[in-house]
């Protein structure tokens, strides 16, 4: 009887007192997985019996607080999955490092009209997986020591045109105040007053798909809107003065990196530098750009919206929290599972190859906090070109004031 009773509780729309028993269809845009039975006595915020925040039609509300601490998800981690290994490391960069080389030569034999597309999207994707294993270096996962950590990281980001010291501190940056408005580093929203003053063609580079897909060689100059400096530039307002030689030491990796891509031009011609390099450069670029939306853009839910903070309700659990998990199929190992990033932005000391066990003890704990990603149709991921277009035809600007706040669209964009 209890059951049938919860039944038409939850059927009729009613306010359900005990856990979900239902197999009729749940209001629209809801699901077992995102509704719960609110128990809390009268004039209480709504709760599950877990203690997870409900709105007032049974869905959490995942913009309150949640009901545990950075240190109960910290301790359902298994202690395995803290362990570097830096023979493991190397051997994902090796792997890396011979199939730039195998495409290279392999593309530079045949030299066919219609194998150097294929050869773009390819080395491209390699390019972004060697940017991979740079940005586990900046976070100190590659390995325990910390001078390998910054010499490959160094070689492996030069070798695509990133100053790894520059990106390395800002990017640290965007971990340290992830989901709060005014103090992210990258992906933050432009606040209404910020997109009212942009020029048209500033809007159309930020927020108008596709452009803002090639926008990070111009964050790397000039970072975002509402920002100065540069990642090049060690007096810029990023860098402690302890850092400035560092940063001069990658602008060298870097110029190296420039005398060797001239040298090539020189030797085997633009045009083989234009196939071999530039172009494969540029998709590199769009991974990069699209990968790094997608974990903080466009939840598989069309209908909800991601929280950002402010002030006193900004916290590091909760901007976190915001974050997102996608499945990039065939091409989940080739990148280095960057798309397990729930815990990653979390614990971003985890290496790689432990996040997806990671992320499973994790989840239990974050219960509904926690978006399971959908899962990829086939090995390539086309399910994720819809929450792409989806969040830069609607997700423009969020409000100047406010402590949670969510995006809105602009009809200028």
């Amino acid at each position: 009887m209890l059951a049938q009773r919860t039944t038409a509780a939850v059927c009729t729309g009613s306010r359900p007192r005990v856990a979900l028993r239902c197999s009729a269809p749940l209001p629209r845009g809801l699901t077992k997985a995102n509704v719960a039975a609110p128990i809390s006595p009268p004039g209480q915020p709504l709760t599950d019996e877990r203690g997870f925040r409900l709105k007032e039609d049974g869905s959490y509300d995942l913009s309150a607080p949640p009901p545990f601490g950075l240190a109960d998800i910290r301790n359902a981690i298994p202690a395995h999955c803290w362990v570097k290994d830096s023979k493991r490391s190397m051997g994902f960069l090796a792997l890396d490092v011979a199939i730039v080389g195998a495409l290279a030569y392999g593309a530079f034999t045949l030299n066919a009209w219609w194998a150097w597309p294929l050869y773009w999207i390819a080395q491209g994707t390699m390019f972004w997986a060697l940017f991979v294993v740079g940005h586990d270096c900046g976070h100190q996962s590659f390995s325990n020591n910390r001078d390998l950590n910054d010499l490959v990281g160094n070689i492996a980001h030069a070798s695509i045109l990133v100053p790894y010291h520059g990106w390395r501190v800002s990017h640290r940056k965007h971990h340290g105040n992830h989901g709060h408005v005014e103090n992210d580093e990258s992906w933050h929203p432009t606040t209404k007053s910020q997109i009212d003053e942009m020029e048209p063609m500033g809007r159309l580079g930020r927020l108008k798909f596709p452009f803002p897909l090639f926008a990070f060689p111009f964050y790397l100059w000039a970072r975002s809107p509402g920002k100065q400096g540069s990642h090049y530039d060690p007096n810029c307002d990023l860098f402690q003065p302890s850092e400035k030689r560092m940063v001069l030491t990658s602008d060298a990796f870097m110029l190296g990196m420039l005398g060797l891509l001239a040298a090539c031009t020189a030797k085997l011609g633009v045009l083989a530098m234009f196939n071999l390099y530039f172009m494969p450069y540029w998709v590199n670029v769009a991974w990069l750009d699209i990968v790094t939306y997608l974990h903080h853009h466009g939840p598989s839910d069309s209908k909800e919206k991601m929280p950002w903070y402010r002030g006193e309700q900004w916290s590091y659990l909760r901007g976190g929290l915001t974050t997102l998990d996608r499945d990039y199929g065939i091409f989940n190992k080739i990148h280095h599972d960057i798309g397990t990033h729930v815990v990653h932005h979390l614990f971003p000391q985890i290496p790689h190859y432990h996040l997806e066990e990671a992320t499973e003890a994790a989840k239990k704990v974050m219960g509904p906090y926690y978006r399971e990603p959908e899962k990829s149709p086939g090995p390539i991921p086309t399910h994720l070109w819809e929450p792409l277009v989806r969040s830069f035809n609607n997700d423009h600007y969020v409000a100047d004031t406010g402590d949670i706040v969510y995006y809105q669209r602009d009809a200028r964009v």
